[in-house]
Formats: structure tokens, C-alpha cells, sequence
């Protein structure tokens, strides 16, 4: 049975049962309305009753009808009330086995493809497990052709073993020797094999780490030396003064020489007037008080009135002025670098260094120049540039006071740095920037970097001509007093020491080794700018001539 035929059905039934219902109401109304006359009434009443009767009972029966009526109609009305929640939920069980249905057919299809799956995974394992029993069995045949081979080894190394005493002995009793002497020899060939061999790997080594070095230093080193450079100054101990003409030369010397004999006193500075025409010359070692005095000269020239007195006031004038724009170079040098907080003791110093020279290079302008490259360094290194500025700008302090107080630059430099309250750091890069100290930290490693970089590129220094000289011939002395050094040539300016040695007595690894001492010996006993290369040649030439 469909579920509409069922619905039909059940349609039928409640119309039935409402039509039965509304009958059985009709019937218990008409009967409870009959009413029975009382005994004794006329015939004539009991009629009139009965119409009446009849009268209300066709009024009750329409009355039922109509009851019936909209029973019936209530009851069609729940009926299909009643039909379309069992139309809706006959929908909704469709729907539901409609849903069941789907998951049952994933489920299969899910399962279906888990076996096939599963099916695949067997077949590769199968046939990986063939593949591996097959390896073993190679593995196995490859164990035993080599378990074969190994026998074979250890016999051949047998005979061999049997083999080299036999020769050991025909050997010893060739020879003549003892064990002991045996041994002696064959420690001092190991020996010898083991110098040549360690030689070696020093040099690979050192070759390695050079070329390492310099692929990391040379970023931050030509980035830094390329960006600063400062001008050559010449390097003198005399000042020259023109002078308006030559008659003033008498009044500079004065009466019986007093003038003269005054300012020398007063300056410490030795006036040369000699034949040079409209000039004289101040000679003295110390520039700020060379310079003081040429300010003094110049002041009593202008003026024209030249005696004692007026000398000591020029003097102090000039010394003032000297003074201040020594303080003012300083004071300059450091707003430049950006570097604050430092002693003004410190600012004066440094600001003296504005007349000092070293190998011609201006030592504030090489103080600043090496402080910049410092700072690049630095920067390029993640490290603090302030701090590296400071320990460099102040590594050649001492160079200020050098004259007036016994002991090297540095030592006296990182005193006076101590004294006035720089930092540790700082005092330490001072006094070990020429290896006096040794260098414990990477700021003063760097200080020493930057003022070789400074000092070392070309042009930034010149030397005299006899300290050039007995550079070049000392160069040549320490070449040259190596045994098997045949020739010995001082190229570049000193730069670089070509050394021929003779190829019969030297070999490659000893010609390394004399390069080695060479370089070693020459920074202990020279000081030079920049940095020297030893160079040594060894090569053999075979000459024959066709007749």
C-alpha cells in the first residue's frame, strides 16, 4: 500500500465516523424533546401538542444537520490537518533514507578505495622485500668475495712482512750497522721529513688565512681608507720670516747684538740672519715654541719698535694667541669627529699637535684621518665608532709632550689619558698601538689598524733623505747575512726586498723560511711606514752552447 492510498483511506474513515457522530447527537435531541400531556386534558389539547411537538422536532433535526455539518467540517479540516503533518513527515522520512542511503554509498566508496589502497601498499612492500632479499643476497656474495680477498691481503702482507726481514737482514749485513744506529738514522730521516712536511702545512696554512683575511678585511678597510685622505706637510725645524727690506735686520739685531741675545732668551728659539736676502730664519726643534716666535718676530716687525721690553711683551702676547688656537684646533678636531666630554687639558694637547710633523704627515691631521678610519671600521664591524674614535684620536697624545718627558709616546700618552679620566679601553689602545703592550682588546687592534693604514698609504709620509738611506742599507745588511743568499736588491722606496739565493744550497721550503726570518727580524730592529714585502727568488738556469 503507497502512502497517498493510505491517506485516502484514512479520509474515508473520519468523514464516517463524523456523519455517525452527528446522527447519534440528532436522535438523543429529538427524543429528549417529546413532551406527554397530563392525565384529563381535552382531546383537543393533546392535538395542538402534538403539532407543536412535530413543529419543534423538524426545528431540532435542522439544528442537528447543521451541527453535523460543521462537525463534519471541523473533522475534514483536521483530517487534513492530519494528512499533510503525515504528508510532511512522509517527506521528511524519504528524505532521511535519501540521506542514509548517500552515506551508506560514500562509506562503500570510502571502504572501496581503503581496499584498493591497501592493495597497492601490499604490492610495493612485496616488491620491496623482493628488492632487499635480492641486496642481501648481493650483500652476502659481496661479504664473501671480500672475507676471500682479505685472506689473500693478510697473506700477501705476510710474505711481504717475510720479505722485509729477509731484506732487513741482507740490508744489516751489507751495511754494518747495529739496530741502535738503524734506528738513529731512520728517527733523524722521519725527523727531517716531518720539519719538511710541517713547513708545509705552516705555509698552507698561513696561506689560507691570509687569503681569508684579506677577502674580510677588505671591505671594511678599502671602504675606509678610500673615503679619508689628508695633504702632505713638509717636515722642518726652521721657519723662515721675510722681512720688509734688509735695513731691519740691524734693528733686530741691535745695539752690540741685545736685541738678538733678548729674543733668543725669551723664546728659546735661535734667530740666523745671514746673507738671505729680506728674510731670517728661527730654528728650533719644538714647533709650538718655533711658531710663538715667529708670531713674536712677525708682531715686532710690524711694529717696528724692536728692544728687550717690547720683545718680553710680544712674546707673551704671541704665546697667549698660540695657545688659544692650539685649544681651538683641538676643540675643532673634536666637533668634526663628534667626540664630547674630554678634558681640556687633553683639547689643548691635542690641539698642539697642530705644529708637529711626522715623516711629513701633519700628526692632528693624521690623529683625525686615523680616527675617521677607525670610526668606518667600526661601524662596518657593529662595534661602538665613538669609542673607537676616541682611543684613536688620542693614541699619539704623548707625541705633544714627548720632548718634556722621558719614555716612548705611548707609555707617556696612555699616562696622561689615565691621569685626566678616560676610559680603560682607551688608555689600553694608547699604550699598545706600538706593540709596548700587548693588545688585548678589539678596539685596540683596530687603533693599530687605523694608524697603519694612515701612515702607510701613499703620500702620506715622506722621510729624510739620510734616514732613507741607512733604511735602504740596513734592509740589505739583514738580507744578506743569511747563509745561501746570493744577491740582495732594496725595490720601491724600501717597500719591498728582493733576495736572490742560490739554488744548489737552498731549496723551495727553506727559501720560505728565510723570507720568514727576514720579515720577523726586520719589524724587531727598523721602524718604517706601512708595511715592507720580502720577496726571495730561487732559480735555476741551464746555459749550454751550440758549436
Amino acid at each position: 500500500m503507497t502512502v497517498s492510498g493510505g491517506i485516502a483511506l484514512a479520509f474515508m474513515v473520519i468523514g464516517l465516523l463524523a456523519t455517525v457522530f452527528a446522527l447519534v447527537i440528532v436522535f438523543r435531541r429529538s427524543s429528549a424533546g417529546t413532551v406527554k400531556a397530563p392525565a384529563g386534558s381535552p382531546p383537543a389539547s393533546v392535538a395542538t401538542s402534538a403539532s407543536a411537538v412535530g413543529a419543534a422536532g423538524a426545528v431540532s433535526t435542522e439544528a442537528a444537520v447543521r451541527e453535523a455539518d460543521e462537525i463534519r467540517t471541523r473533522a475534514e479540516s483536521e483530517a487534513a490537518s492530519i494528512v499533510s503533518r503525515a504528508q510532511e513527515a512522509a517527506d521528511q522520512a524519504a528524505q532521511g533514507r535519501r540521506e542514509v542511503e548517500d552515506e551508506i554509498r560514500a562509506v562503500k566508496d570510502e571502504i572501496r578505495e581503503l581496499r584498493s589502497d591497501l592493495e597497492r601498499r601490499e604490492t610495493r612492500l612485496a616488491d620491496r622485500e623482493q628488492r632487499l632479499d635480492k641486496e642481501l643476497h648481493r650483500l652476502e656474495d659481496r661479504s664473501a668475495e671480500l672475507d676471500e680477498r682479505h685472506g689473500g691481503l693478510d697473506r700477501r702482507a705476510a710474505e711481504l712482512s717475510r720479505q722485509d726481514e729477509e731484506r732487513k737482514a741482507v740490508l744489516e749485513r751489507v751495511a754494518g750497522l747495529t739496530a741502535v744506529q738503524a734506528k738513529t738514522e731512520l728517527v733523524s730521516v722521519i725527523e727531517n721529513q716531518a720539519k719538511r712536511e710541517a713547513i708545509l702545512i705552516i705555509r698552507d696554512i698561513e696561506h689560507q688565512a691570509r687569503s681569508e683575511g684579506e677577502k674580510r678585511a677588505r671591505k671594511v678597510v678599502s671602504l675606509a681608507i678610500q673615503r679619508v685622505a689628508t695633504e702632505q706637510t713638509s717636515e722642518s725645524v726652521v721657519s723662515v720670516l721675510h722681512l720688509p727690506g734688509d735695513e731691519m735686520k740691524g734693528r733686530i739685531i741691535g745695539r752690540e747684538g741685545r736685541n738678538i741675545r733678548a729674543f733668543e732668551s725669551v723664546t728659546g728659539v735661535n734667530l740666523i740672519i745671514d746673507d738671505t736676502p729680506e728674510a731670517v730664519l728661527l730654528s728650533c726643534f719644538d714647533p709650538v715654541r718655533r711658531e710663538i716666535a715667529r708670531l713674536t718676530l712677525e708682531r715686532l716687525v710690524l711694529d717696528g719698535r724692536i728692544h728687550p721690553q717690547r720683545i718680553e711683551e710680544a712674546y707673551e702676547r704671541g704665546k697667549a694667541e698660540i695657545e688659544q688656537l692650539c685649544v681651538r684646533s683641538g676643540e675643532d678636531a673634536l666637533v668634526e669627529l663628534g667626540i664630547t666630554g674630554m678634558h681640556a687639558e687633553l683639547v689643548s694637547l691635542l690641539g698642539r699637535l697642530r705644529y708637529r710633523t711626522s715623516y711629513g704627515q701633519n700628526v692632528l691631521k693624521h690623529l683625525v684621518e686615523s680616527a675617521h678610519i677607525a670610526g668606518m671600521m667600526g661601524s662596518e664591524l657593529g662595534m661602538d665608532a665613538g669609542l673607537l674614535k676616541r682611543c684613536t684620536v688620542l693614541h699619539d697624545i704623548g707625541k705633544a709632550l714627548t720632548h718634556e718627558v722621558e719614555g716612548s709616546h705611548a707609555l707617556i700618552g696612555a699616562e696622561i689619558a689615565r691621569r685626566y679620566g678616560e676610559p680603560d679601553d682607551v688608555v689600553h689602545a694608547i699604550e699598545a698601538h706600538h706593540n709596548e703592550v700587548e693588545a688585548r682588546t678589539v678596539e685596540a687592534v683596530l687603533t693599530q689598524a687605523a694608524d697603519a693604514i694612515s701612515g702607510g698609504r701613499p703620500g702620506a709620509r715622506r722621510e729624510s733623505l739620510e734616514s732613507y738611506v741607512r733604511r735602504l742599507e740596513r734592509l740589505e745588511q739583514i738580507a744578506s747575512a743569511h747563509e745561501g743568499v746570493e744577491k740582495v736588491f732594496a725595490m720601491q722606496a724600501g717597500r719591498e726586498i728582493r733576495v736572490m739565493v742560490k739554488p744548489d744550497s737552498i731549496d723551495d721550503i727553506q727559501a720560505q723560511v728565510i723570507a720568514r726570518d727576514i720579515a720577523k727580524q726586520v719589524e724587531e730592529e727598523l721602524t718604517y711606514p706601512g708595511q715592507i714585502r720580502i720577496t726571495v727568488v730561487r732559480e735555476s738556469r741551464a746555459m749550454e752552447f751550440a758549436r
